[in-house]
């Protein structure tokens, strides 16, 4: 089989290149130095692509790109990408969310004090006109005003935490999260957007689509105080332009603070022309930070799309990604993961795929199932006939049943999700959560209790509990020159299960070797 091809059709920080370069079971092509009519040639042959901003993901690109399976918009917007035209052709577009979440949120808080305290202006008259006028500049405090946060992602509630700390009062809306993942923070929770018209101080962080597209317009401003301060640092367009205008040269808004506009670059915007707006040029995601986790996590996710393991941040699922609270997410991969794993101990042909999830997870249990069919299904039939978009499609053509299961939340976590996979050999089931906002662990194995992250290569080692074994193991692998990273014990009444992390793949001549161990029962290699 040959091997997958990445093709980085956009400048990224070196930091993703490296890892690119140094994975040996991909193609790595970097044509982010060719002119858009030469990449049409070179993307033909690519598995996945990574892109930025200037590349156009239009019907010209997807029509030479006869080949891709994925690709990945190395950043959080993805204007430039023709969504309806991937889906239509099987492909699955992704982007790099949260990357640049820090870099984001402190720009936010930038430009907020820069319109309190007008900071850009009284540097340009010292600094450029050698004029020392305190006078001028009399600004205004964060203490004790009230700031409006639409939108309470992974942006919009880092800002509104910083905010407190400058011991504001704060009020988000943001009819897609519950009302505990503000109020548990100490942030109030409002269903009437209204509150937040009557704050201070307006900042919005919500992504851009036919709801949010003039989400602030004249209706809106006219509600709101005589003096207030808007920030938008998320995307062009949330704010009525012409309205921001309009409004900023009467005094209604005191002041702006505006990192994106509708059409960039914006050197001809007339906003630039208003005395009492503070501009930066798209600079969300401009850290040295940013940028080396941009490239980093694109490279990473690419790499797993190519090999079929998982795709993380899909943009075109079956599912509206907006319109689902932030913590699905790390769930619906974990579960693509957990199923990706199962398949590979048992190879044999599939004859149902069970999803079993307890605590809020479970409203979620359709999407859990599609993905957890297309991990389970990946190494069967490879990841270039399934995806998110036609597992159901798949699974029903080949007469596979698929189920889920809401169960009462009887265990110590938050949320669980259990993968059941039903074979002509049996039935095997891993069980998984997630601690803080997105780490993914796998915490049972067929009934053993574990604690492993689902990434790498592992073995699973199933054994009788008896003296020695795992000296056994470690001179097979040894002698072998196989590493072990780490090594995770579950036992219980039947035996033990091993899960050992190695740095090296196991050929089946070491794995026959450990079979042949007088305590061994099972011995699957797995990699995600």
């Amino acid at each position: 089989m040959s091997k997958p091809t990445i093709v980085v059709c956009d400048h990224i920080h070196e930091s993703g290149l490296e890892i690119l370069k140094n994975t040996s079971d991909i193609n790595y092509v970097y044509a982010a130095d060719i002119d858009k009519t030469a990449l049409l040639d070179v993307i033909k042959d690519a598995t996945v692509a990574i892109t930025r901003s200037s590349t156009d993901v239009d019907e010209k690109f997807l029509n030479a790109a006869v080949n891709l399976k994925a690709i990945i918009r190395a950043g959080v917007g993805y204007d430039n990408v023709d969504m309806d035209g991937c889906s239509s052709r099987g492909i699955i577009a992704m982007n790099v969310p949260t990357a640049n979440t820090i870099a984001a949120t402190e720009l936010t808080m930038t430009h907020m004090l820069s319109c309190m305290r007008k900071i850009p202006y009284s540097h340009a008259q010292l600094k450029n006109d050698r004029i020392w006028k305190r006078e001028d500049w009399y600004g205004q405090e964060l203490y004790g005003k009230k700031l409006g946060v639409i939108g309470f992602g992974n942006i919009g509630h880092r800002v509104a935490l910083r905010a407190k700390a400058f011991e504001m009062d704060v009020v988000t809306f943001d009819p897609y999260i519950p009302s505990t993942k503000a109020t548990d923070l100490g942030i109030e929770y409002t269903t009437n957007f209204d509150d937040i018209l009557a704050c201070d101080i307006i900042t919005i962080h919500t992504p851009k689509n036919q709801e949010t597209l003039d989400m602030i317009g004249e209706k809106e401003i006219a509600k709101m105080k005589d003096g207030v301060i808007l920030i938008n640092c998320a995307r062009g367009g949330l704010y009525n332009e012409d309205a921001l205008y309009n409004n900023l040269k009467s005094g209604k808004i005191a002041m702006a603070g505006i990192d994106v506009f509708i059409k960039e670059p914006a050197t001809d915007n007339k906003l630039l022309d208003l005395p009492n707006i503070i501009v930066t040029a798209h600079l969300g995601a401009n850290t040295v930070e940013s940028q080396y986790k941009i490239a980093t996590q694109a490279a990473n996710n690419a790499i797993e799309s190519a090999r079929g393991i998982g795709y993380p941040n899909a943009l075109n699922l079956p599912i509206d990604e907006t319109k689902i609270p932030s913590f699905v997410k790390p769930y619906l991969e974990l579960t693509q993961k957990m199923a990706f794993t199962i398949a590979q101990m048992d190879k044999t042909d599939i004859k149902s795929i069970k999803v079993e999830a307890e605590g809020d997870i479970s409203d979620y249990l359709d999407s859990l199932i599609t993905f957890g069919a297309v991990g389970a299904l990946t190494p069967a039939i490879g990841c270039e006939k399934i995806n998110y978009v036609n597992a159901s499609f798949v699974t029903k053509e080949k007469g596979i049943k698929l189920e889920t299961i809401k169960k009462p939340n009887t265990s110590v976590y938050k949320n669980k999700v259990t993968i059941k996979i039903t074979t002509s050999n049996g039935v095997n089931q891993i069980s998984g959560t997630i601690f803080d906002e997105d780490n993914q662990r796998i915490i049972e194995i067929n009934d053993y209790i574990v604690d492993v992250q689902p990434n790498g290569k592992m073995i699973l080692f199933k054994n009788s509990d008896v003296p020695g074994v795992i000296g056994e193991v470690g001179k097979i692998l040894g002698d072998n020159n196989i590493n072990i990273a780490d090594f995770r014990l579950g036992r219980n009444s039947k035996g033990a299960l091993a899960v050992i992390i190695v740095d090296d793949n196991v050929d089946d001549e070491i794995l026959d070797k450990l079979r042949n161990l007088d305590a061994a029962n099972a011995v699957y290699f797995v990699q995600i």
